[in-house]
């Protein structure tokens, strides 16, 4: 059984409410993370919490338990010229580096004569997410 600083590998396909693949790591490598130190969706690391090696189990979230509801203070509009032309299209998704060093993504969610409105929420937030899941491995962790 997966335990407090087990390290886990699994393989899913996520889903979307209507059934549409999002991505899958199937035949590819596993996902490995550490149970109990918040490296994942922490309701998914719950539910794995109760499987074994080689189960198989459909965990459905819905927003509040996966990435959240939409935040409707996660729009920001900017002006229109610091936006690449090839960005101009709403829905597509842009990256960018923040402040630290990470990679930021955000959606273009509407684009107006002067300037174009960002949507900074997570792309899944607001979405009933089923992760379709098979444990690969458990192996205990340091303090087992």
């Amino acid at each position: 059984m997966i335990k407090k600083d087990s390290v886990v590998s699994f393989e899913y396909t996520l889903s979307d409410e209507s059934g549409a693949v999002i991505e899958s790591n199937k035949g590819e490598a596993p996902v490995t993370y550490t149970h109990g130190e918040e490296e994942i969706i922490p309701a998914l690391e719950k539910a794995l919490s109760v499987m074994g090696i080689s189960e198989k189990k459909n965990i459905r979230l819905g927003p509040k338990d996966a990435y959240g509801p939409v935040d409707p203070e996660g729009f920001k509009e900017v002006p229109r010229k610091h936006i690449p032309a090839e960005g101009l299209k709403t829905g597509t998704m842009l990256r960018v580096r923040g402040p630290h060093g990470e990679d930021v993504a955000f959606r273009v969610h509407e684009i107006k004569e002067e300037s174009v409105v960002l949507d900074l929420n997570h792309p899944l937030a607001g979405k009933t997410l089923t992760f379709d899941v098979k444990i690969l491995d458990v192996q205990p962790g340091d303090s087992e």
